[in-house]
């Protein structure tokens, strides 16, 4: 399974993932029954990637033009928080670990790229991707979800040709790794942080940034980061999923040089910051000059 997605992948343009995983009981109520269904049915992670990105690119040929997602199915990411006062039960034995789900919400989050895409791309151009009458009727799908499932947390960000440095910040060398290979090529490198860490983290950088370089872009993004986090359950986990772009960064000292260079610049070390960023430059404009590659 892992071998089809890397294959199903070539040729796309990389695209990396940041999700939060909550606990069932941070859902409402009536969503519980669904997404742990849905959960429990998933035989596999690689078998949830391979069934998106199917779905996906089935959308794109799709006849009658519409590339939205229908939501007659959602799909569920399922892991494991690790169990609290060192996995062991007040009666000594092994304590089960809590699964968090994360919901694909694809209607929303497809949504919310149109948005995106006609707001970055003008006239003729944005009418010919996504005629009108698609949007409106996406829209219709948007309000229907919204009806149902009221005050709606997106749990997954997406970015293509490279991941953005404020989702470093949330994450340290020390933190779990999972790195998928085969045939000699790295899948994707999923990193995972507690939320309150992750929160904690942002935080510092927020606070390091806004008096170090309150014009620096990443602070504002840090700051959306910070207000996006502080929406979920407490016993939530945060993954960054690398994608395919893991085979050209992995190993990946991002997350160190991120919380090297805002230390510097709170301590007005503008030569060391400057190196950081330089690290980081290098690593990572070459992917995003791949956007405009023909």
């Amino acid at each position: 399974m892992t071998g089809n997605l890397y294959r199903g992948q070539a040729g796309l343009p990389f695209s990396s993932t940041l999700r939060v995983y909550e606990p069932l009981d941070a859902f409402p109520e009536e969503q519980r029954q669904a997404i742990a269904a849905a959960g429990a049915q998933t035989a596999s992670r690689a078998a949830v990637e391979n069934a998106e990105l199917l779905a996906s690119l089935g959308r794109i040929t799709r006849s009658g033009g519409d590339p939205f997602p229908t939501g007659r199915t959602d799909l569920v990411r399922v892991t494991t928080a690790p169990a609290a006062g060192g996995g062991t039960s007040d009666d000594g034995a092994d304590a089960e670990p809590e699964l968090l789900y994360c919901p694909s919400q694809l209607v929303l989050r497809a949504g919310l790229a149109a948005n995106a895409l006609m707001e970055g791309i003008h006239g003729p151009l944005a009418e010919l991707l996504i005629p009108e009458e698609q949007r409106d009727k996406h829209q219709e799908r948007i309000d229907q979800v919204k009806a149902r499932d009221g005050s709606i947390r997106v749990h997954t960000r997406a970015s293509t040709w490279g991941i953005p440095f404020s989702w470093f910040s949330l994450f340290m060398d020390s933190d779990h790794k999972d790195v998928v290979e085969a045939s000699g090529r790295i899948l994707t490198v999923r990193v995972w942080a507690p939320i309150t860490e992750a929160l904690e983290r942002a935080r510092y950088a927020v606070a390091n940034l806004a008096l170090a370089a309150p014009d620096l872009d990443m602070l504002d993004d840090l700051a959306q980061l910070t207000e996006w986090l502080e929406l979920f359950h407490v016993n939530s986990m945060v993954e960054l999923d690398y994608g395919a772009v893991a085979d050209k960064v992995y190993p990946d000292d991002s997350p160190m040089d991120i919380r090297l260079g805002i230390e510097c610049l709170a301590e007005g070390d503008m030569t060391g910051a400057a190196a950081a960023y330089r690290r980081l430059a290098s690593r990572w404009i070459p992917i995003r000059q791949l956007a405009r590659a023909s």
